[in-house]
């Protein structure tokens, strides 16, 4: 089986309000990018990559007056895909989604929600004192992880968190002292965030439920220049230690690589400095069992990945159609 989780930039852009694909000559939300160019090469990917299920992050919105499970099927549908039925769970205000595309063929997913001591429901709220003042803050995520029960048609039962974590990026700063104020106030809700998803993971695992956690993680070990002041990445503590621990190859080998070359899963312009940044922001984590289970971890990056780099097409539609590669993970399940 064929599970992958793909940050599309904003596809919600790629949808009229009825659902409808607005495939024609209008500019995307991607730079220099028209919407049919965009659907074009996400097709392309989408069929390159033939999975059972894919954890969309950046899903179209979900709203009075939008709604993201029909806008995906008519993509699927438009792409001749077999994961063609998609489910999301608590929807969000950013207009980027976090939903499940997959083949109802070989699998059943279902929104199941959790409640676990010391970890709320994800449209609830997390206590947790930020700033070490004695005083309880109150952490949400502005885009709540989607938890689904999943059986495959097999009959194999486990549990997968898509997740969207916090930007850390000082959006509004006008000046040095805001960038440094704003990026320190976003990584410590970023970490909190990251507490908050390792106590809902840590009481499945405590149940022997095999589990699943993919999506953009925002993270990764050496990503600024404010991470010592935490100790930990988003992602180490995601991870966990010990019996315990979630098994990502991407992420360990960063972790092990602090100051060498690591795997990437995004490419973004710096305006400013006239370059690209690449980054590990994208992880397909699993629980102890389902590592054991010897699967097969790949990034479709169109420049590190020599397959993708061998044909053109999927090559240049990666590009195009955003800037973040899928990631994917073949497993017997």
């Amino acid at each position: 089986m064929r599970i992958a989780t793909y940050n599309i930039e904003w596809m919600n852009s790629l949808f009229a309000d009825d659902g409808s694909l607005l495939d024609d000559g209008g500019w995307s939300s991607r730079h220099d990018v028209t919407r049919a160019d965009q659907i074009a090469a996400l097709g392309v990917v989408f069929r390159a990559l033939d999975a059972d299920a894919v954890m969309v992050i950046e899903a179209p919105d979900d709203s009075r007056s939008r709604s993201a499970v029909p806008a995906l099927e008519t993509f699927a549908s438009h792409a001749g895909l077999r994961a063609r039925k998609a489910i999301i769970g608590f929807a969000n205000d950013t207009q980027q989604e976090i939903a499940l595309l997959y083949d109802p063929d070989v699998m059943r997913a279902r929104h199941d929600p959790q409640t676990h001591a010391g970890a709320p429901a994800f449209d609830d709220a997390f206590a947790i004192d930020l700033d070490i003042d004695a005083t309880q803050d109150r952490v949400v995520f502005s885009k709540p992880p989607l938890e689904l029960a999943i059986e495959t048609a097999a009959g194999f039962q486990f549990r997968m968190i898509g997740a969207h974590l916090k930007s850390k990026a000082p959006h509004g700063a006008t000046n040095r002292d805001e960038v440094l104020r704003i990026s320190i106030a976003n990584r410590r809700k970023q970490l909190a965030q990251a507490i908050w998803l390792r106590a809902r993971i840590a009481a499945h695992l405590d149940q022997g439920t095999p589990l699943m956690l993919m999506g953009d993680l925002n993270d990764g070990p050496g990503l600024d220049e404010y991470e010592h002041l935490f100790g930990r990445s988003s992602v180490e503590i995601i991870l966990g230690d010990g019996a315990t621990t979630l098994f990502d190859p991407h992420a360990r080998t960063a972790l092990q690589r602090r100051l060498g070359a690591a795997p990437t899963t995004a490419r973004f312009w710096i305006r400013q400095e006239k370059r690209f940044l690449q980054a590990l922001l994208d992880y397909i984590m699993v629980s102890p069992d389902l590592a054991a289970r010897d699967g097969r971890w790949r990034i479709w990056h169109p420049l590190d990945d020599p397959e993708c780099w061998a044909q053109p097409m999927l090559r240049d539609a990666l590009v195009t159609a955003s800037d973040h590669f899928p990631v994917s993970l073949d497993i017997a399940l």
